[in-house]
């Protein structure tokens, strides 16, 4: 697909992402979802980056003229908008956010009336009628046809009630001292004022959102700072968001940043504890570390893996009714109380997991160590189908038997191969590293 990419339309705001794109865009997803609607109304929330306002203008404009009314909730996270969109029995939400980017980019996620992320199918069609420019002036309206804008601020206050509902109703965070960094995000007033009403005893950093500081040196991609402030005041544990808050990265009594792996899998042995796990099983991505298997195996829990990518995480659990997944990265998904990835609820399973073991945080978390890993992104001429390249059978045939794990994938938009290998004798896997990024650079640059 030209415009929609594994997360939604994203690209440099005013430049791939301008104000026509996303009026257009707009207009061909509100006859999308003109085919299946209920109530004629669609969701439109947004993170805190200053193309912000252009796009949700843009979007406002685009698909009022189709006849849409839209109803505007300003800076929420984008699980919010899942919830919301369901809660508010809107036929589809819009969120206006590049996740974890910097300021200067941004982008447009789409959700159907039940609050799922669209499968691609559904964005292909949606890009299909983008391109058709005599559909989207036929569909068009005039006079009280138009459709309607409202802007409502009070919609967070249902969003807390429902994050709370999450947390166990036996347990209270009082007493528990934890450090949020909101990124300058969209959780900047949703997570303090959850953790507050819960007991707990907050510092908050990075809440003072500017429009250019999103992301910058804070949050879930750069938890340094939040690591030293909770050593420095003496902190249970830190929470990390990124940029539109679902996705999670937590910080030790230590300091120690939690191998995204390791909270998967204590999160998953703490569900299972709990009865709380469906199908013993939990859902990761290919890009998981092999130290998860061998800690999920012992403690009896499957684990399936699928594509890079939430949403691929999200349609292998529903496909096997698996209630429980996640990315190393942070995506988290406890399916029982969210569509999608969000990390104030897991940041709340992650609290009750502390309070209920009784220990420290780097005690629970410390019990999963990762397996050596090395990531290559290698330059390259051409893209030959993996399968079609002279050897590579051979290739991963070796590394199978010195136990070394390999994976190897295109980028989707760079001309680059993304190269893993996985093994337990660190030397050995940089060792075999050389030699793979020889193989390919002779395979794919010739």
């Amino acid at each position: 697909m030209k415009l929609f990419g594994t997360d939604g339309v994203r690209g440099l705001a005013g430049k791939k992402l301008d104000a026509m794109t996303a009026m257009r865009l707009a207009m061909a997803a509100g006859i999308y979802f003109r085919a299946h609607s209920k109530t004629n109304k669609i969701l439109v929330g947004k993170d805190t980056r200053k193309s912000g306002y252009m796009i949700e203008t843009a979007i406002v404009a685009g698909l009022t003229a189709v006849g849409y009314d839209v109803v505007q909730i300003g800076p929420m996270p984008t699980p919010a908008i899942a919830f919301l969109t369901e809660d508010m029995r809107c036929d589809a939400g819009i969120m206006i956010s590049a996740s974890h980017n910097p300021f200067f980019d941004n982008g447009i996620k789409f959700f159907d009336g039940s609050g799922n992320k669209l499968a691609e199918a559904d964005e292909r069609e949606i890009e299909e009628i983008y391109f058709n420019l005599d559909l989207i002036q036929h569909n068009q309206k005039t006079g009280l046809d138009i459709g309607s804008a409202k802007r409502i601020d009070d919609v967070i206050g249902r969003y807390i009630v429902h994050i709370k509902n999450s947390f166990p109703k036996e347990l209270t965070l009082k007493g528990l001292r934890v450090v949020l960094d909101v990124a300058n995000g969209a959780a900047y007033k949703v997570a303090p004022t959850v953790f507050s009403e819960l007991g707990a005893e907050i510092i908050v950093l990075n809440d003072e959102p500017n429009g250019s500081n999103i992301n910058e040196n804070c949050g879930a991609l750069h938890p340094e700072s939040l690591a030293t402030e909770v050593k420095r005041l003496r902190a249970d544990i830190g929470f990390a968001f990124d940029g539109d808050a679902d996705r999670l990265v937590v910080v030790d009594e230590k300091g120690t940043v939690v191998d995204g792996d390791a909270l998967l899998g204590v999160l998953a042995s703490y569900l299972d504890d709990n009865n709380m796990l469906s199908k013993k099983a939990i859902v990761t991505t290919v890009m998981s570390n092999a130290a998860l298997d061998d800690y999920l195996s012992k403690h009896k829990i499957a684990l399936k893996r699928s594509n890079v990518g939430d949403k691929y995480v999200l349609e292998m659990m529903k496909e096997h009714g698996i209630n429980f997944g996640g990315e190393q990265s942070g995506h988290i998904i406890f399916s029982d109380f969210s569509k999608t990835g969000d990390g104030l609820v897991s940041a709340l399973q992650v609290s009750a997991c502390l309070l209920k073991s009784g220990k420290k945080a780097s005690e629970i978390f410390g019990k999963i160590k990762p397996y050596p890993q090395k990531l290559t992104n290698l330059k390259i001429v051409q893209k030959r189908p993996l399968d079609q390249i002279s050897g590579i059978k051979e290739l991963e045939s070796e590394l199978e038997k010195l136990h070394i794990r390999s994976l190897f994938r295109y980028s989707g938009t760079e001309n680059l191969i993304r190269l893993l290998l996985e093994g337990k004798d660190e030397n050995l896997v940089a060792q075999k590293m050389e030699e793979v990024e020889k193989f390919f650079l002779k395979a794919l640059n010739e």
